[in-house]
């Protein structure tokens, strides 16, 4: 991906946020806030019977970065296991947001990915106890 589309990928999940807002009865949820700028983020998802994720939503306020980045990590979630997400780690959210244009603000990038891997293991905790 070239810098402009990635600006232009950044920029249509800005404007055109998929699956914002809460979801009803989420699996697991969780929020996380990037104290560098000040990035809100709160991450949903619901499983579906089959063991994969089936919906994921998110709340947030923030850069564009960090809020098209939710958006984008909503999509990349859906069909996945808890697994396959705990697998992810920052540098697949930096590439698929176009490095050259989020190097900078990797923190920004990857709040989302790290909201809901958090929120993952708390779930995955609280089923243990």
């Amino acid at each position: 991906m070239d810098r402009q589309e990635a600006i232009d990928l950044i920029l249509d999940h800005y404007h055109h946020p998929r699956n914002r807002g809460a979801l009803a009865a989420p699996t697991a949820s969780g929020e996380g806030i990037n104290p560098g700028c000040g990035d809100m983020v709160r991450m949903y998802i619901r499983m579906g019977d089959d063991g994969r994720i089936a919906a994921a939503s998110f709340e947030g306020l923030g850069c564009t970065i960090s809020q098209a980045s939710a958006s984008i990590m909503t999509e990349l979630a859906l069909g996945k296991t808890f697994d396959d997400i705990l697998a992810m780690d920052g540098a697949t959210m930096v590439e698929t947001l176009g490095r050259e244009v989020v190097l900078s603000r990797t923190r920004c990038a990857t709040l989302p990915l790290d909201v809901l891997k958090q929120s993952i293991r708390e779930f995955q905790g609280s089923m243990q106890a």
